[in-house]
């Protein structure tokens, strides 16, 4: 494990991180895009009816822009072993140490999740639309898809960082929603 240890978080990480951080700051991760390309048969969809949850898919000129935690050395192995838990749940994601660039424009090596293009949870790229459908029906264990949606871009906004894709999804998912 790297010291200090860091975590990025692009998705529902950021706003339901689930552990305590010593520091937060807003982070850069290049070569990766923040994309709706994972099925979700358990937290925002059922195995009958997958939702589509946020994943690192690789992209040669994108980059995603999200937060890094670092984790106080007292807590860095039992805060790596709830990460696992969570959301290695059903190997969909791959655990990947990358180089992220804080706000503060220092490169890191924080931990993150990244999608597993070989696993059948992967849906590939889909067209905003498609997403939209999808979002817009999907209900899993912790609730609603929108909701998972709806909160990951109001926490971008709130730290003040732009997804356009995100955005144009969310105005869909609402209009499908009828809200």
């Amino acid at each position: 494990m790297e010291r200090p240890f860091w975590v990025f978080g692009y998705g529902s990480l950021i706003w339901n991180p689930g552990f305590v951080f010593a520091e937060r700051q807003r982070a850069t991760l290049s070569g990766w895009r923040r994309s709706f390309c994972m099925h979700s048969v358990q937290y925002r969809g059922t195995p009958e009816a997958p939702g589509l949850v946020l994943a690192l898919d690789a992209e040669d000129r994108a980059c995603c822009n999200g937060v890094a935690y670092r984790i106080g050395d007292d807590l860095a192995e039992p805060t790596l072993a709830y990460l696992r838990e969570r959301e290695l749940i059903s190997s969909a994601y791959d655990e990947a140490w990358l180089p992220v660039w804080l706000e503060e424009r220092r490169e890191v090596t924080a931990m993150t999740f990244v999608i597993n293009h070989a696993h059948e949870q992967y849906a590939g790229p889909l067209s905003l639309d498609d997403q939209a459908q999808v979002i817009a029906r999907s209900e899993g264990i912790r609730g609603p898809n929108a909701d998972y949606l709806y909160a990951t871009a109001a926490h971008l906004a709130e730290l003040g960082i732009s997804d356009a894709d995100l955005d144009a999804l969310t105005l869909r998912v609402r209009q499908c929603r009828g809200e």
